[in-house]
């Protein structure tokens, strides 16, 4: 079988080729121009430090007293454009809620470092004012933490003995200033991208082998008797099978019902939106309760959290700098800490809340409220995932929900400290259960 192919007449082509000329648009010819040696060594394609620094110099120059002032206070954004009739009341329910939480949460944390209640509470005070200064978060909720307790518990262990509690208290302040200075230098040295190589799996197990070893160091309040100091999950289960001849029932019954109560309300405020408050109630109603309990049955066999001093705290300027050596590995864990747990949950909230934030603005806020507070005899503080999430949940717009969570804790250091006496201890392990 034989192919043909139809091809068109010489005529056709002539009148095609006239059409496209009289319906098509004039085109213009660019020729092409080859780069000389001199125009090519002139505009490298690599920057050099002079035109980086060229780039520095002439945005700096561009900016405003504006510009200036939101750099160094990031405060000022949100009080320039802040609208009072619909976020006052609102960040102040938001502020009291979180302050009510934190209250107990701080002396359980505090108990965990191996410290008095009281630095607990004094962690929860100074700093908080500091970042919603310098903080670039509007929703990030400062304080002491369980994880960071636990680093501070750890590693002055290993270096002086918890029975000289006024070394071991100084060294713990001591560390909040280096905490400080090393986050405030990488926020200087725009350290945050180091955020970006630590993946999910890695954040999720360090978390998850946290929440047990703190779990099984506090579980001497809940089963009443003595446990060993670690960071291991073997040798502290080996300590409460060695030591379960001291079992006590009272401090279990009493736990196991607070705790379940602590539950209950957890998931209550979780899963139902109209009773979202109960969420932040419950280490409160807990506190409550079974101080409530001690006061009536006046059970010998529970330990109490005892005198807690009253009044502000005092400026002082932290002590025992020939221990700083010593504490530097575990400064730049915190540091590493704060990295993962606050500057990440500060970007996700900043995300949900419609507004841009700077991870290094963010790791030198939290560094300047770790120095001003180690000068008030604070022991290191990052941000807390459960309270940041009751924050956003609690609708909080900006940094004057921490101003009011902080005069919170002012009001508990100024008049219900003595009341925290009858505070059963077994309560600081519920709170970290449900933490």
């Amino acid at each position: 079988m034989e192919i043909t192919y139809a091809s068109p007449s010489l005529n056709e082509l002539v009148e095609e080729d006239s059409t496209m000329r009289t319906t098509t648009r004039p085109l213009k010819i660019i020729p092409l121009q080859h780069p000389s040696t001199t125009s090519s060594s002139s505009s490298p394609s690599v920057s050099t430090p002079a035109s980086l620094f060229l780039k520095w110099t002439s945005k700096l120059q561009r900016m405003t007293w504006i510009d200036w002032l939101d750099l160094f206070l990031p405060c000022s954004r949100w009080i320039r454009t802040y609208k009072w009739r619909e976020y006052f009341q609102i960040d102040v329910m938001a502020g009291v809620t979180i302050g009510i939480m934190l209250v107990p949460q701080a002396m359980s944390y505090a108990k965990l470092a191996g410290l008095h209640p009281i630095y607990g509470l004094y962690s929860g005070f100074v700093p908080l004012f500091i970042y919603a200064i310098f903080g670039s978060s509007r929703q990030l909720a400062v304080g002491p933490v369980a994880l960071v307790s636990l680093l501070v518990s750890n590693v002055l262990s290993g270096i002086v003995d918890s029975s000289d509690t006024e070394l071991y208290t100084e060294m713990a302040i001591l560390l909040a200033l280096m905490v400080g200075i090393l986050e405030c230098t990488m926020g200087l040295l725009r350290l945050g991208w180091l955020i970006r190589f630590i993946s999910h799996s890695v954040i999720s197990g360090f978390t998850t082998a946290s929440a047990i070893v703190i779990a099984l160091s506090q579980a001497k309040y809940f089963l009443g008797y003595d446990i060993e100091r670690s960071s291991k999950i073997v040798p502290l289960v080996k300590s409460i099978i060695q030591g379960a001849d001291g079992f006590l029932w009272p401090p279990f019954v009493m736990g196991s019902i607070i705790l379940a109560i602590l539950l209950v309300m957890k998931h209550l405020g979780k899963s139902r939106k109209y009773l979202r408050f109960l969420r932040a109630a419950g280490p409160l109603t807990g506190v409550v309760l079974g101080t409530a309990i001690v006061k009536v049955f006046n059970p010998s066999s529970i330990s109490l959290v005892g005198g807690i001093p009253q009044g502000l705290p005092k400026f002082s300027i932290p002590k025992e700098f020939g221990y700083a050596t010593s504490l530097i590995p575990t400064a730049f864990l915190i540091t590493g800490v704060a990295i993962l747990e606050s500057v990440g949950i500060a970007k996700a909230l900043a995300a949900k809340n419609g507004y841009e934030l700077d991870s290094n603005q963010e790791l030198f806020g939290l560094g300047v409220a770790n120095i001003f507070g180690s000068f008030f005899s604070a022991y290191p503080s990052t941000g807390s995932f459960s309270r940041s999430a009751v924050s956003h949940e609690s609708g909080a717009k900006t940094g004057l929900a921490g101003v009011v969570t902080g005069i919170v804790m002012g009001c508990a250091l100024l008049f219900l400290t003595p009341l925290f006496k009858y505070i059963p201890q077994v309560l600081f392990c519920d709170n970290d259960f449900i933490s």
